[in-house]
């Protein structure tokens, strides 16, 4: 327990939490305070590449091994399985509707990039070494969860109008695109590639890092002075437990395929966090009949948060004292 409160106590002290507190004090306080649009995709864009090169880059320095193919699998069922342990959670905590819950349950399913990449910067900050493929597990869970979400919809009899586009947007989503494509970038060119942008894309990444939570921290503080009415208590609950839920059975399937520590506190986040990017935009294909305010409240306002401040520190070091020293 001293270890992990010393480790969120470091964690709520670092540049990037401290940035995405004020951009969440400043939107609360109604601050006139904001990013630029063409800013704020620009930075995204930075992090995306940076994170997903740096991954292809390590894969090609140690090479692959099965642990890559078995950790990618973890994340699909993960991605699969979240879902309808979010949806049960949720009928059970809330008194939401099918669709709402189900279209919220895919969420919970899916991941969050950004909290992928603030975990990763605690890892390499607390000297622990993760496998580079955990990006492209990242990449594989973004999907799954999505039909997992229809199935239960359709189950209840709800319309879901899961159209070709549906999969069209979800497979060429900007940011899958990007994470793959540098991730590929960066296994073909290997550490040659890296040492020929590396002031680009190394030295710099913690400062972009901190102006792009600022601007998280605007958006999610926008989102809970305008949407107060989600924030029921049950709801809170439930946007607090899940990820801590997600988190131990993705630490469960690190150790049981023998990830190092860094590897599995960075699966634990990916389990724990919550789509506010790619699932969004398929639910507005797929259930348009879900309301909007209640899961980009829940995923952004209250678990994105959540895990920044305290669940990663959680993760990190439940996975520093469960698995043994890479």
């Amino acid at each position: 327990m001293d270890g992990i409160l010393s480790l969120a106590a470091a964690n709520l002290g670092s540049p990037i939490i401290l940035s995405f507190v004020l951009g969440l004090s400043a939107a609360l306080a109604r601050s006139d305070l904001s990013v630029p649009e063409a800013a704020a995709k620009t930075l995204s864009l930075y992090l995306l590449f940076s994170i997903g090169f740096k991954g292809g880059a390590s894969v090609a320095a140690h090479g692959l091994d099965v642990r890559l193919g078995a950790a990618v699998l973890a994340g699909v069922v993960l991605s699969f399985g979240l879902p309808f342990v979010a949806f049960g959670l949720l009928r059970v905590m809330t008194t939401l509707s099918r669709i709402d819950a189900a279209a919220v349950a895919a969420h919970y399913g899916s991941i969050s990039i950004v909290t992928f990449v603030a975990a990763t910067s605690v890892v390499a900050g607390r000297g622990l070494e993760a496998e580079g493929y955990m990006v492209a597990v990242a990449a594989a869970m973004e999907a799954p969860a999505i039909l997992s979400a229809l199935w239960i919809a359709s189950r209840g009899g709800e319309r879901t109008d899961a159209e070709p586009d549906l999969w069209r947007e979800i497979l060429l989503n900007g940011s899958i695109v990007l994470l793959i494509g540098s991730f590929a970038i960066g296994t073909i060119t290997g550490e040659d590639g890296l040492a020929r942008i590396e002031s680009f894309i190394v030295a710099p990444f913690q400062g972009v890092l901190c102006l792009f939570l600022l601007d998280m921290g605007l958006v999610a503080g926008r989102g809970l002075r305008d949407q107060r009415a989600a924030l029921r208590p049950g709801a809170v609950a439930f946007g607090v437990a899940m990820p801590l839920i997600g988190g131990t059975l993705g630490l469960g399937f690190a150790l049981l395929i023998g990830l190092s520590q860094g590897g599995a506190a960075l699966l634990a986040t990916l389990a724990a966090s919550a789509s506010y990017i790619a699932v969004p935009a398929a639910m507005r294909v797929a259930l348009p009949e879900a309301n909007p305010s209640v899961y980009l409240t829940l995923s952004l306002g209250v678990t994105f948060p959540f895990n920044l401040t305290v669940g990663i520190p959680i993760y990190v070091a439940a996975a520093t004292t469960l698995v043994g020293a890479s």
